[in-house]
């Protein structure tokens, strides 16, 4: 069986200081966020009621104060972000994906992106 329906917040911004070089956390830098939320939509669906949904504005007001929290690598920012999601939302699933346009690797390159794939508990 597949994991269900899923709602995609896709390109959301945010300002944070993550990086591997001090330069690049004192500064600061534009950072984008893809999420995938894998859950059953049918209810909400049917009821046409918020609050049978997985209501959009607090996945992105949990996502933005996670974000807040420095971190080296965007694995790190990645797993902060599927752990919120997974232990504040009825999702079966999530899938991240963190893209950081300017990476100081003395090349050009539009973005480094991360993407992880978890999954709730069982039960």
């Amino acid at each position: 069986m597949g994991l269900g329906d899923v709602i995609t917040l896709a390109a959301m911004q945010f300002y944070a200081r993550h990086g591997a070089d001090e330069g690049e956390r004192q500064l600061g830098q534009r950072f984008e966020v893809d999420l995938e939320l894998y859950a059953d939509l049918a209810t909400a669906g049917a009821s046409d009621d918020l609050a049978d949904a997985i209501d959009y504005r607090a996945v992105y007001e949990r996502i933005a104060a996670r974000f807040a929290q420095p971190c080296q690598l965007l694995e790190a920012v990645a797993e902060r972000i599927a752990s919120e999601v997974l232990g504040n939302f009825a999702v079966r699933a999530v899938v991240v994906r963190v893209r950081k346009p300017s990476v100081p690797i003395g090349g050009v390159l539009a973005y480094a992106q991360v993407q992880i794939r978890r999954e709730a508990a069982p039960g």
